[in-house]
This record gives structure tokens, sequence and C-alpha cells, in this order.
């Protein structure tokens, strides 16, 4: 594999990039505009164009594509890629999943990994291994949030990601597994405090994160919750009532602000059929300038993409989520992060 195509340079796209690239591995960095956040390197070369368009006119070489482009603009560059029987690793959460192309993809030979990220992603993988290790899963939860350190007096957030991706979480409604089924709840509901030991109080409510999990691991009960601090998700909700919700105003208000301090969080709690409950907590404070969420996305994507690489027969022919990877892959990717200065607590990966 000569070169990997990366879609997108935003803040989780452009830290998988600077992660490859001090592997010494050769990129084709595609975006509509050169945002400037790379100097001149011999192993990259920037395409300052549309990527739809890119991936309607690209070879048919054997090579591997990172699709970090946001929501729905990503679902269409890989379905493209697919119908070319490319090999492309998805981290662009869109709302109509690539599974739904797996026929396609195996019409066409293409190999596609997708939602490598933190949640959905490292927490599908620790799911995935509770349910082997623990003969099934009887109840899992996913706790997952990034945002600012301090408190202020408006929303007391910023997105680490797309902000119009935030507004289609919030807007979606919840799917989750309850007696076995999977049921749809409004999205934001089910709001509770809940103590994060490195911030205090915060707030938990339902979010549609399960995705692929909602078909892949069997489970009697199964919720996603985002994290926020108290009265975010509330004020959103009497907005929202009072129909004086300005989604373009929350794009402004919600704008990441790389000088201020902020956190991801994350807790998978797993109780398995057999009676052991495992628990795995996942926190940062972002690193020498890189954010938190870029920093524990992007580390997952980063060691799926170098794993891959070293071994091409990682991903056979289809459309795979991150809980079909193998307990070493796992480890792997647990270990990357733990190198990385990221904070994990929780049961170690035992192969």
């Amino acid at each position: 594999m000569s070169i990997i195509h990366c879609l997108g340079s935003g803040l989780v796209g452009s830290f998988v990039i600077k992660k490859l690239l001090e592997e010494k591995i050769k990129i084709n960095l595609v975006d509509i505009e050169d945002k400037g956040k790379f100097i001149d390197n011999d192993y990259l070369t920037i395409h300052v164009t549309d990527a739809i368009e890119y991936c309607k006119n690209i070879s048919n070489e054997d090579e591997l594509f990172v699709n970090m482009l946001p929501g729905n603009l990503g679902y269409k560059a890989t379905e493209i890629l697919i119908k070319k029987g490319k090999r492309v690793i998805d981290l662009s959460f869109s709302e109509i999943t690539p599974d739904s192309l797996n026929e396609k993809a195996i019409d066409s030979g293409a190999k596609i990994l997708w939602d490598v990220g933190i949640a959905p992603g490292f927490s599908n993988m620790l799911i995935a291994y509770a349910s082997r290790l623990g003969g099934g899963v009887s109840n899992a939860e996913i706790r997952v949030g990034g945002n600012p350190v301090e408190k202020d007096e408006k929303w007391s957030y910023m997105a680490p990601f797309s902000p119009k991706d935030v507004i289609a979480e919030y807007t979606r409604p919840a799917r989750i597994i309850k007696s076995g089924k999977i049921m749809t709840l409004p999205a934001l509901t089910d709001i509770h405090k809940i103590n994060v030991k490195q911030a205090g109080v915060m707030e938990s409510f339902l979010t549609d994160g399960l995705r692929s999990l909602l078909s892949t691991i069997p489970a009697e009960d199964m919720t996603e919750y985002t994290v926020r601090w108290p009265g975010h998700i509330q004020r959103y909700i009497d907005e929202r009532h009072a129909n004086i919700l300005d989604h373009e105003q929350l794009i402004r208000d919600w704008k990441y602000d790389k000088s201020r301090s902020e956190f991801t969080w994350m807790e998978v709690k797993v109780n398995c059929m057999n009676g052991e409950n495992m628990v795995w907590t996942v926190y940062d404070e972002g690193k020498d300038g890189d954010s938190s969420m870029a920093r524990t996305t992007g580390l997952v994507t980063a060691s799926c993409i170098k794993q891959w690489i070293s071994n091409p027969e990682l991903i056979q022919v289809g459309v795979h989520p991150p809980e079909s990877l193998p307990n070493d892959v796992i480890a792997n990717v647990s270990q990357l992060l733990k190198d990385e200065g990221i904070e994990i607590n929780g049961p170690g990966i035992i192969l």
C-alpha cells in the first residue's frame, strides 16, 4: 500500500494525519480548502478540491481511504468508494450508516471498517470484549462526552467536531435495547445526574449512539448516553419548545475554542451473562495543542489504520463495525491510547 487518502482535515482529521505522518506514511490529504495546518512534508500531498469529486475520479489502485468528512457528506463519499471496490476506514458518523451498503460492498469487493472513534468505536470494542469473555451481555451502558473544563453562563459547551453533527445527535430519536428488543425513545430523555471523578456532577441523557451494537451484540438491555454540564440540555429543550432555537446561532455559539481547556470522559459498564461486571473509564484533557476529543477519537482511528496496513487481511470483503475486531487489535488500540497519555481504568484486555 503506497498511499493513504485522507478525506477531511478538521479537528480529528488533522490529528489523525499528524500521527500517520509521524510513522512516515505517505498521505494524500483531500479538503475543500487548505487550512494551513501542515508544513511541507515529503510524505504529504495536499489536494485542495471537493472530496466527493476526488472520490469519483480516483484511479482503480488498491489503496486505503480514511473518511473523516462530516455526517452525510461522509456517507456519500463512502458510497462512491464502495462502488469502486475500495478499502475504507469510515469515521464520518453519518446518520445513514455504512452497513446499509453491505450488499454493494460484497458485490464490488470493497472492504469497510466503520465508526472507529472513541464512542462509537472503542466503546463497541470494549463491549464486544466483555461479551466474549463473559459469555454474553446482560446489560451495557455507555456514557461519553467532550466538554469544557469550566462551566460558563451560556451553554457550557463547545463542539469538538462539526456542530451540525451535534445538533443531529440532539435531534435523532434514541434507539436502545430493552428486555432484548430494540426500542425507540425521543432523544434527550432520561436526563439524570452522574458523578465524574475529574469534574464533579454532570448530566447524562439518551442519544442514538449504539448504532451497529443494536444488531451485533445480543443483550437484555443496552443504552448510550451523552454527558454535558448541568443545565446545558435543559436549555436546549426549553428553547426548542419555545420555538426560539436558532441552529445557525448554535453553530456560532458552539464553535470550538482551542484556547479553552476541555476534557473527554467515557464510562463503559457491562454486566455479563456469567455474572462478571466490567467497568472502564477513559479520560483525557488534551495535549500539545491537540484536543482531548481529537486524541481519544483519532488515536483509535490511527491504530486501526496502522494495524490494517500491517495485516492486509484484517478486514474482509463487506462492511464491518469496530466490535468485529479481534481481541489482539482491541488490545493494541487500548495500549496506544495509554502510551499517548490517555487515562484508562478498568480490566486489561487478555489475549
